[in-house]
């Protein structure tokens, strides 16, 4: 039996019959309003007129492993294919200016294919992460010619991924911008996806000032970077014309969406698919335990993918499945099938913080605050999470739990299974002596061995007045964590962590309220976690019963 065969149904994917061929047309000038021609590839099925088309617009090149990731499989069910490198990357012309005028070149790529012989009339999109986000820039506005879209791992907006709960996305903006700056040298991909990662770390743990890391890491200051750090503040008008949130609503072309619990564009992307079911729409969702380069999520991508283009694009349904929301549920092992998203049925608990170190259902305690200090200077790290490379599945955090700078609250022993799906947000009442500071907290799952992994975390930038202060300078703080799909099972026990850093995937807060570029200085911060009657601290945890839709246990699939 052939690898792919043995694959499990959620990841296998169906083989094209007969004899395949295909013609290719490279460095297609395609050109710009402004008189910039961007070059596109184009495959076309032999024997296939007026086959449907698909488009694809990515800064990762077009030749080589890029064409296989970027849609060639397929092209041999009958689909024709055009890759387009974006503005001022692989040839085409132009400044590369990150996440900057793919609006407008791609409507004028979409005009351009409405005028080709070749083209009969029905248009997708698809591709990942920057890909995904390119779709996204034109999608409201392509016309009835655009009947389809299909997006992984990434959003209609990367601007809150970037900046995450208020905290910079140190690593991930790091490793992005070191990749990006060297993938048209020789091996600059290969180099960037297996170094770029410790080259950020290396060059965060210096300590010095963010606006002189990019340099530090490629040798010469990056025009995203500095962007970036010098257009943090919420409403700044950069942001404004790279963020389609707006327009998601305005989609008309039925969306598929693929992404995964430590994606890094998850939480956006779920807005996505909210926006979409608010306007009346009805995307399909697939969530699975995969992170943002887990080449895992590639094959799902590709079979979900076939079954909605050929749907839309061929009226062929016979591989569209009943639910329009898959989910895989870790600790489960389980993918569960729902009728939307969030699960219906799902209820919200909260699972108080106690006094002592407790967490449970029951109510608030009378008693002192937790209080821990966070020092920039030694800040509290982050052991797993949310990245960009590299794998981010969850890992043992138990030498994190040893520091005195993280808070921890465990309940009992669960006397049952409980299936948490759903967001995760928790609910702080805190203090801190100084007005710029952060709070993290994150979710995790304590095995009866003492093995305590990652569930899910997210994280929340205090700033003067933001959120206000009552008398006793206490703030209710809400902070939202990574949404979660899974069980923690019977015997097992919840925990929660609170703390003031994570370091090095956000960047240290120093708690002067520097400009985030030139901050240099550090100070101490001394913070508490009231968990009184009066002060509510609880973790709001989304309870699904087991029952509640359709499931089917996956054996042969790992949780990561």
């Amino acid at each position: 039996m052939s690898l792919i065969r043995r694959l499990p149904a959620p990841t296998r994917l169906p083989l094209p019959t007969g004899r395949f061929r295909y013609t290719v047309e490279r460095d297609i000038p395609v050109p710009m309003p402004d008189g910039v021609t961007l070059l596109t590839d184009r495959y076309a099925p032999a024997g296939v007129p007026d086959a449907p088309t698909i488009l694809v617009r990515t800064p990762y090149g077009r030749r080589g492993l890029p064409s296989v990731l970027n849609g060639l499989p397929f092209v041999p069910f009958g689909f024709q294919l055009l890759v387009q490198s974006t503005r001022g990357t692989f040839g085409s012309g132009g400044e590369f200016d990150p996440l900057g005028g793919e609006q407008e070149d791609g409507l004028a790529t979409v005009e351009w294919i409405r005028r080709q012989p070749w083209f009969g009339g029905s248009l997708a999109t698809y591709g990942a992460s920057y890909l995904g986000y390119t779709s996204w820039a034109l999608a409201a506005e392509a016309g009835p010619a655009l009947r389809a879209m299909s997006v992984q791992v990434s959003a209609s907006s990367f601007r809150d991924a970037a900046y995450v709960g208020g905290s910079f996305a140190l690593e991930t903006v790091l490793m992005w911008s070191d990749l990006t700056a060297r993938q048209e040298r020789r091996l600059g991909m290969i180099n960037g996806a297996l170094l770029a990662k410790r080259r950020a770390r290396r060059a965060a743990a210096t300590g010095r000032p963010l606006a002189e890391l990019d340099a530090l890491t490629t040798g010469a200051p990056l025009r995203f970077w500095q962007d970036l750090l010098a257009n943090d503040e919420p409403g700044a008008e950069y942001w404004r014309s790279r963020d389609f949130t707006g327009s998601v609503a305005d989609v008309t072309a039925p969306v598929t969406l693929l992404g995964g619990w430590y994606d890094i564009f998850l939480p956006w992307q779920l807005k996505d698919y909210q926006a979409l079911r608010a306007a009346g729409r009805l995307p399909f969702l697939t969530i699975g335990p995969w992170w943002h380069a887990d080449p895992r999520h590639g094959l799902v991508a590709v079979r979900e993918s076939l079954a909605w283009f050929r749907a839309h694009l061929k009226d062929d349904f016979s591989g569209i499945r009943a639910h329009p929301v898959r989910v895989y549920v870790t600790g489960a092992r389980q993918w569960r099938d729902y009728r939307d998203w969030p699960p219906p049925g799902m209820r919200v608990r909260p699972w108080h913080l106690h006094p002592g170190g407790g967490l449970g259902e029951d109510g608030p305690q009378n008693g002192d605050p937790t209080r821990y200090t966070f020092d920039p200077a030694d800040p509290t790290p982050a052991l797993s999470g949310p990245s960009l490379l590299g794998s981010c599945k969850p890992v043992d955090q138990r030498p994190l739990e040893k520091r005195p700078d993280v808070a921890l609250f465990t309940s009992a022993p669960l006397r049952a299974d409980l299936d948490v799906i759903g967001p995760v947000s928790a609910r702080l009442y805190v203090r801190c002596d100084r007005e710029h500071t952060d709070f993290v907290v994150r979710l995790c799952d304590v095995a009866p061995d003492g093995t305590s992994l990652n569930v899910c975390e997210g994280g929340r930038r205090l700033r003067p007045g933001d959120p206000p202060a009552d008398a006793d300078g206490v703030r209710a703080v809400t902070v939202e964590l990574w949404p979660a799909g899974h069980r923690f099972r019977r015997g097992h026990r919840v925990r929660v962590h609170v703390t003031g850093g994570a370091f090095p995937v956000v960047a240290v807060n120093p708690g002067t309220g520097e400009p985030l570029g030139s901050a240099a200085g550090r100070v101490v911060q001394h913070q508490e976690v009231f968990h009184d009657p009066d002060r509510l601290s609880a973790i709001m945890l989304p309870v699904v019963e087991r029952a509640a839709e359709r499931t089917r246990s996956d054996p042969a699939a790992e949780d990561c």
